[in-house]
């Protein structure tokens, strides 16, 4: 038995050995972008004095015929302020700043590693407004709605409205073929008081096909205005429950964050179990669940908040996912003082929200902070030493890794509402059978092999799901499990563990026989 535990643990020093690195510098491994969130949109919000850059990410799927939407925007846009843009910069920015597992190491308190010894490694994981005015002047006298401007920008024909009650501009709407959620009406009003145009979107088919796209890409519109807002209740009107929005914002200064909503931190720089990584996006969904509901359902919540000026040397990440954006991809993005030779700072935030018509009744209005305190969602794995494990020193090590490990089981609790089961159990129990003196609650149990696990599917979680969509703590979210099921195990969690569819109506059109 001896013999081949050697054998085992010699086996698994040697798979160590080959990833050894410094214990303070971790390296990321894995992402939970924003395809893990259904009913999502993305949004690019770019802020410097009372000049906005809005970029909308559209991934409409369906006939490109039936699309349209419909914007709230607080001035009429001329033709030079719209655009479409390459929809690759949204996955360049969810990519750099989405949030993300990093790996560390212990090294053997046996054998001493000299820095020279180490080494490091990464895991891959127009057309001109038209001129029939005597068509306007009866739009206007019919329905009160005012036609402003139209354009034909890209594969999209757009009209600038501006309208004096809602039923009227909804009746327009209808007329022109645009099929309308009943909630329309109830929500246009609060705009159309506020005297907010109306940006309507449609696909000009012929210009879609020269495109050579088989998709629609990104809107990015600009313009001058005092108010800092994303407009997000028009688009509820197509909900029929919570949505998820991210905003990836820039500005000169610092942080941006909500005025009317508390903008909180996500749960960041947590140890977690190693076989997290296996699920790490069901992890960070479940993770992402729990902390919007422990916060009330009505807070928007912190992923990533970094100094990404171009010409700056320093840090933009910790660890990094990749390369951070450059010129170009701030350029794509709207950042229009990013040029190559401006010295002036690119200060990133990502922010996510979950909405709701009945938790978040207002739009969104945003303020810039001086805060630039650096920010990111990231989870953390520790893998053990390698053995042998031959000195005094090793024993004590054991003890604490086996304690560590227990920690990080409850800390999957207390996140992600993840329970334990019999692989958590041999998780902790790992390394028991290195230890001369093995803990009593061991001593009957089969023995674990170090390294021997298989690869967990999300399939083998069950999560706690009345905890996570709860503002319970951990232990009392335990003490109710505990009462329900009397035959389960006591496990103890520290009290202290503590489409475009965001802006717009999207409305289809009707088709009609040729």
């Amino acid at each position: 038995m001896t013999q081949r535990l050697l054998i085992k643990a010699a086996a698994l020093l040697v798979l160590l050995a080959s990833v050894n690195a410094y214990s303070f510098c971790g390296f990321y491994v894995a992402k939970a972008d924003a395809t893990l969130f259904n009913n999502k949109s993305e949004i690019i919000l770019v802020r410097d004095g009372t000049r906005t850059s809005i970029t909308m990410s559209n991934d409409f799927k369906g006939d490109v015929r039936d699309f349209a939407m419909v914007v709230p925007v607080p001035v009429v846009l001329q033709e030079g302020d719209i655009k479409v843009v390459d929809r690759r910069i949204f996955e360049t920015l969810d990519a750099y700043s989405s949030p993300r597992l990093v790996e560390y190491y212990d090294t053997n308190p046996c054998y001493a590693v000299l820095p020279d010894d180490r080494e490091f490694y990464s895991i891959p994981t127009t057309t001109s407004m038209a001129g029939n005015r005597m068509m306007y002047d009866m739009v206007e006298e019919k329905f009160n709605v005012t036609i402003e401007a139209e354009y034909t920008v890209g594969e999209y024909d757009i009209a600038l409205l501006s309208a004096k009650e809602s039923t009227g501009l909804k009746n327009y709407l209808l007329q022109e073929g645009y099929k309308i959620p009943a909630t329309a009406e109830s929500v246009l009003e609060p705009y159309i008081k506020s005297n907010m145009k109306f940006f309507v979107v449609k696909v000009n088919l012929d210009n879609q096909k020269n495109t050579g796209f088989d998709y629609l890409r990104p809107i990015q519109i600009n313009f001058d205005h005092p108010k800092f807002m994303l407009p997000i209740r028009l688009g509820m009107a197509n909900s029929t429950g919570e949505q998820d929005m991210i905003v990836y914002a820039f500005t000169k200064t610092g942080r941006v964050e909500c005025t009317n909503y508390r903008t909180v931190k996500i749960p960041t720089d947590r140890n977690i179990p190693l076989y997290t990584k296996d699920i790490f996006g069901e992890f960070y969904k479940n993770l992402f669940t729990r902390a919007y509901s422990r916060e009330g359902k009505n807070a928007v919540m912190l992923e990533y908040a970094w100094n990404v000026t171009p010409s700056w040397g320093g840090m933009k990440c910790d660890p990094c996912v990749g390369n951070p954006p450059i010129y170009n991809d701030f350029a794509e993005a709207g950042v229009w003082w990013a040029g190559w030779n401006s010295p002036s700072p690119v200060f990133f935030t990502r922010l996510h929200v979950r909405y709701s018509n009945a938790k978040f009744p207002a739009d969104l209005t945003f303020q810039i902070t001086p805060n630039t305190e650096n920010f990111q969602a990231r989870y953390i794995l520790t893998h053990p030493a390698g053995g042998p494990f031959d000195c005094d020193e090793s024993q004590e090590y054991l003890e604490s890794l086996r304690s560590r490990r227990k920690v990080e089981v409850d800390e999957l609790y207390a996140l992600a509402g993840i329970k334990p089961n019999d692989r958590s159990e041999n998780y902790i129990n790992e390394f028991v059978s290195f230890m001369k003196n093995k803990p009593l609650d061991t001593m009957l149990k089969g023995e674990v092999v170090p390294g021997e696990s298989t690869p967990m599917d999300p399939s083998e979680i069950e999560v706690d799901e009345a905890y996570i969509h709860s503002d319970m703590e951990p232990n009392e979210a335990f003490m109710q499990n505990k009462d329900a099921d009397q035959n389960s195990k006591p496990w103890e969690v520290p009290i202290f563990l503590g489409s475009i569819v965001g802006l717009v109506l999207f409305v289809s059109r009707k088709r009609t026989k040729v």
